[in-house]
């Protein structure tokens, strides 16, 4: 049991000692990445594709009309 104890006493000194160095990288890896602006249009992008996706209301062009009553529309992706 003496042993257990020291060695998850002496894992926890070392780990800290190398850990913390290695989050810090981490850290600041993650924020250079977030704070990207190659990042944030891809995200900005994706956001914009996810909330016409969930659109229920069709995003339609209007075409040549029939007469003048009546209009074609087309969904904008068969143009």
């Amino acid at each position: 049991m003496l042993r257990l104890l020291i060695g998850i006493a002496a894992g926890y000194v070392l780990g800290t000692k190398a850990g913390r160095a290695r989050y810090e990288q981490i850290t600041r890896t993650t924020k250079a990445i977030v704070e990207s602006p190659a990042t944030k249009k891809a995200i900005d992008v994706g956001r914009r594709k996810l909330a016409d996706s969930l659109d229920p209301t069709p995003k339609l062009e209007p075409l040549k009309p029939i007469d003048e009553n009546t209009q074609l529309y087309v969904p904008r992706d068969r143009l």
